[in-house]
Protein backbone atom coordinates (compact mmCIF):
# COMPACT_ATOMS: atom_id res chain seq x y z
CA UNK A 1 0.00 0.00 0.00
CA UNK A 2 1.21 3.18 -1.26
CA UNK A 3 0.69 6.47 0.66
CA UNK A 4 2.47 9.99 0.61
CA UNK A 5 2.79 12.38 3.41
CA UNK A 6 2.64 15.69 2.11
CA UNK A 7 2.72 19.03 3.70
CA UNK A 8 2.93 23.11 2.39
CA UNK A 9 4.14 25.87 3.40
CA UNK A 10 2.14 29.22 1.98
CA UNK A 11 1.63 32.77 1.83
CA UNK A 12 -1.17 32.86 4.06
CA UNK A 13 -4.05 31.07 5.44
CA UNK A 14 -7.09 32.05 2.60
CA UNK A 15 -6.23 30.36 -0.83
CA UNK A 16 -9.15 31.93 -2.28
CA UNK A 17 -8.06 35.26 -1.30
CA UNK A 18 -4.77 35.51 -3.12
CA UNK A 19 -2.39 33.46 -0.82
CA UNK A 20 0.18 31.28 -2.65
CA UNK A 21 1.95 27.62 -2.07
CA UNK A 22 5.86 28.68 -2.00
CA UNK A 23 7.18 24.89 -0.51
CA UNK A 24 5.90 21.29 -1.00
CA UNK A 25 7.44 18.48 0.62
CA UNK A 26 6.47 14.61 0.17
CA UNK A 27 7.33 11.01 1.92
CA UNK A 28 6.55 8.20 0.45
CA UNK A 29 5.59 5.21 2.56
CA UNK A 30 4.95 1.39 1.57
CA UNK A 31 3.32 -0.57 4.05
CA UNK A 32 3.17 1.84 6.36
CA UNK A 33 7.40 1.79 5.80
CA UNK A 34 9.24 4.37 4.78
CA UNK A 35 10.83 3.62 1.43
CA UNK A 36 13.44 6.87 1.28
CA UNK A 37 11.85 8.44 -1.59
CA UNK A 38 10.64 12.46 -0.82
CA UNK A 39 10.09 15.29 -2.92
CA UNK A 40 10.56 18.72 -2.01
CA UNK A 41 10.83 22.40 -4.12
CA UNK A 42 10.39 25.91 -3.41
CA UNK A 43 7.45 27.93 -5.05
CA UNK A 44 7.45 31.36 -6.17
CA UNK A 45 4.38 33.11 -5.50
CA UNK A 46 4.84 35.60 -7.36
CA UNK A 47 3.62 37.98 -4.61
CA UNK A 48 4.98 39.62 -1.93
CA UNK A 49 5.82 37.46 1.55
CA UNK A 50 3.52 38.81 4.72
CA UNK A 51 5.77 38.95 7.98
CA UNK A 52 3.19 36.66 9.73
CA UNK A 53 3.79 33.79 7.21
CA UNK A 54 7.69 34.52 7.10
CA UNK A 55 7.74 33.99 10.66
CA UNK A 56 6.33 30.95 10.68
CA UNK A 57 8.75 29.45 7.45
CA UNK A 58 11.30 31.98 6.96
CA UNK A 59 10.99 31.89 3.54
CA UNK A 60 11.46 35.45 2.23
CA UNK A 61 10.28 37.31 -1.51
CA UNK A 62 13.54 37.47 -2.30
CA UNK A 63 14.73 33.78 -2.25
CA UNK A 64 11.16 32.75 -3.43
CA UNK A 65 11.55 35.17 -6.24
CA UNK A 66 13.88 32.69 -7.98
CA UNK A 67 12.33 30.15 -7.58
CA UNK A 68 10.01 27.86 -10.45
CA UNK A 69 6.59 28.43 -10.59
CA UNK A 70 3.95 26.24 -9.61
CA UNK A 71 3.11 25.87 -13.35
CA UNK A 72 6.73 24.37 -13.87
CA UNK A 73 6.35 21.93 -10.68
CA UNK A 74 3.13 20.65 -10.83
CA UNK A 75 3.82 17.87 -13.26
CA UNK A 76 6.82 16.14 -11.28
CA UNK A 77 4.56 17.00 -8.33
CA UNK A 78 1.74 15.00 -9.78
CA UNK A 79 3.98 12.13 -10.89
CA UNK A 80 5.41 11.73 -7.41
CA UNK A 81 2.50 11.30 -5.67
CA UNK A 82 0.64 9.14 -8.74
CA UNK A 83 -2.73 7.41 -7.17
CA UNK A 84 -1.43 7.00 -3.60
CA UNK A 85 -3.59 7.91 -0.49
CA UNK A 86 -2.50 11.47 0.81
CA UNK A 87 -1.65 11.82 4.51
CA UNK A 88 -1.81 15.07 5.30
CA UNK A 89 -1.86 17.30 9.18
CA UNK A 90 -5.00 19.63 8.46
CA UNK A 91 -5.97 18.02 4.89
CA UNK A 92 -8.51 20.83 4.08
CA UNK A 93 -5.81 23.63 4.52
CA UNK A 94 -3.49 21.50 1.77
CA UNK A 95 -5.66 20.53 0.02
CA UNK A 96 -7.01 23.94 -0.79
CA UNK A 97 -4.19 25.78 -1.53
CA UNK A 98 -3.10 22.69 -3.68
CA UNK A 99 -6.55 22.45 -5.58
CA UNK A 100 -6.50 26.29 -6.09
CA UNK A 101 -3.03 25.92 -7.51
CA UNK A 102 -4.19 23.61 -9.99
CA UNK A 103 -7.64 25.44 -10.58
CA UNK A 104 -5.09 28.45 -11.90
CA UNK A 105 -3.94 25.84 -14.53
CA UNK A 106 -7.45 24.09 -15.93
CA UNK A 107 -5.93 20.93 -13.70
CA UNK A 108 -8.08 18.46 -11.99
CA UNK A 109 -8.20 18.52 -8.49
CA UNK A 110 -6.89 16.39 -6.35
CA UNK A 111 -9.93 14.75 -4.57
CA UNK A 112 -10.89 14.99 -0.95
CA UNK A 113 -11.03 11.45 -0.36
CA UNK A 114 -7.83 10.72 -0.88
CA UNK A 115 -6.83 12.70 1.72
CA UNK A 116 -6.09 10.65 5.23
CA UNK A 117 -6.51 13.78 8.39
CA UNK A 118 -4.31 13.16 10.81
CA UNK A 119 -5.47 16.07 12.92
CA UNK A 120 -8.62 14.09 12.80
CA UNK A 121 -7.14 10.88 13.75
CA UNK A 122 -5.48 12.53 16.39
CA UNK A 123 -8.46 14.37 18.14
CA UNK A 124 -10.46 10.40 17.77
CA UNK A 125 -7.86 9.16 19.62
CA UNK A 126 -7.17 11.85 22.37
CA UNK A 127 -10.67 13.54 22.83
CA UNK A 128 -9.76 17.09 24.04
CA UNK A 129 -5.82 17.23 23.73
CA UNK A 130 -3.89 19.44 21.42
CA UNK A 131 -3.44 17.66 17.77
CA UNK A 132 -0.75 20.37 16.53
CA UNK A 133 2.22 18.74 15.17
CA UNK A 134 4.51 19.64 17.92
CA UNK A 135 1.98 18.32 20.51
CA UNK A 136 1.85 14.63 19.02
CA UNK A 137 5.56 14.83 18.83
CA UNK A 138 5.86 15.11 22.44
CA UNK A 139 3.06 12.40 23.03
CA UNK A 140 5.04 10.06 20.94
CA UNK A 141 8.42 11.18 21.78
CA UNK A 142 9.48 12.25 18.62
CA UNK A 143 12.42 14.21 18.56
CA UNK A 144 11.35 17.60 16.80
CA UNK A 145 13.86 19.84 18.08
CA UNK A 146 15.65 20.65 14.88
CA UNK A 147 12.02 22.12 13.97
CA UNK A 148 12.84 25.85 14.57
CA UNK A 149 10.69 26.89 11.77
CA UNK A 150 8.49 24.91 9.82
CA UNK A 151 9.56 23.66 6.52
CA UNK A 152 7.79 21.00 4.40
CA UNK A 153 9.61 18.50 4.04
CA UNK A 154 11.10 18.27 7.85
CA UNK A 155 6.95 18.67 8.62
CA UNK A 156 6.56 15.54 6.36
CA UNK A 157 9.12 13.67 7.98
CA UNK A 158 7.94 14.35 11.68
CA UNK A 159 4.39 13.86 10.14
CA UNK A 160 4.89 10.31 8.78
CA UNK A 161 6.55 9.06 12.71
CA UNK A 162 3.00 10.81 14.03
CA UNK A 163 0.80 9.02 11.30
CA UNK A 164 2.40 5.72 12.22
CA UNK A 165 1.91 5.90 15.84
CA UNK A 166 -1.62 7.11 15.17
CA UNK A 167 -2.69 4.02 13.56
CA UNK A 168 -1.23 1.49 15.66
CA UNK A 169 2.78 2.23 15.92
CA UNK A 170 5.70 0.60 13.74
CA UNK A 171 5.34 -3.71 13.11
CA UNK A 172 8.43 -4.09 10.69
CA UNK A 173 8.45 -7.88 11.74
CA UNK A 174 5.18 -8.15 9.95
CA UNK A 175 6.84 -6.14 7.04
CA UNK A 176 9.88 -8.02 7.15
CA UNK A 177 8.02 -11.42 7.57
CA UNK A 178 5.56 -10.78 4.01
CA UNK A 179 8.75 -9.77 2.46
CA UNK A 180 10.60 -13.14 3.62
CA UNK A 181 7.60 -15.03 2.31
CA UNK A 182 7.73 -13.60 -1.14
CA UNK A 183 11.27 -14.00 -1.36
CA UNK A 184 10.90 -17.69 -0.92
CA UNK A 185 8.04 -18.11 -2.85
CA UNK A 186 9.99 -16.49 -5.68
CA UNK A 187 12.44 -19.18 -5.21
CA UNK A 188 9.96 -21.66 -4.98
CA UNK A 189 10.55 -22.78 -1.35
CA UNK A 190 8.14 -24.35 1.23
CA UNK A 191 7.50 -21.40 3.56
CA UNK A 192 5.80 -24.07 5.88
CA UNK A 193 8.83 -26.19 6.44
CA UNK A 194 10.59 -25.99 9.77
CA UNK A 195 14.24 -24.64 9.18
CA UNK A 196 16.53 -27.41 9.17
CA UNK A 197 19.66 -27.19 11.75
CA UNK A 198 22.41 -29.75 12.35
CA UNK A 199 22.22 -31.25 15.64
CA UNK A 200 24.55 -29.83 18.75
CA UNK A 201 26.39 -31.92 20.88
CA UNK A 202 25.02 -32.04 24.26
CA UNK A 203 27.23 -34.64 25.96
CA UNK A 204 29.83 -33.53 28.54
CA UNK A 205 33.32 -34.17 27.80
CA UNK A 206 35.99 -36.07 29.38
CA UNK A 207 37.38 -32.92 31.56
CA UNK A 208 33.69 -31.34 32.48
CA UNK A 209 32.94 -35.05 33.69
CA UNK A 210 36.20 -34.78 35.51
CA UNK A 211 35.46 -31.35 37.08
CA UNK A 212 32.08 -32.31 37.99
CA UNK A 213 33.18 -35.17 40.03
CA UNK A 214 35.57 -33.15 41.93
CA UNK A 215 32.57 -30.70 42.65
CA UNK A 216 30.61 -34.09 43.77
CA UNK A 217 33.40 -34.76 46.42
CA UNK A 218 32.80 -31.61 48.41
CA UNK A 219 29.44 -32.33 49.54
CA UNK A 220 27.80 -34.40 52.03
CA UNK A 221 26.04 -36.68 51.58
CA UNK A 222 25.00 -35.66 48.09
CA UNK A 223 21.98 -37.18 46.14
CA UNK A 224 23.74 -37.81 42.91
CA UNK A 225 25.39 -41.19 44.38
CA UNK A 226 23.49 -44.20 44.87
Amino acid sequence: MREIVLDTETTGLNPLGGHRVVEIGCLELNNHMATGRTYQCYINPERDMPPEAFAVHGLSEEFLSEQLLFADVADGFLEFIGDAGLVIHNAQFDMGFLNAELARLKRPALPMERATDTVALARKKFPGAQANLDALCRRFHIDNSGRELHGALLDAQLLAEVYLELIGGRQPDLVLESGNRAAKEKKGEDDTAPNAHPPRPHAASEQELAAHAAFIDTLTDPVWRG
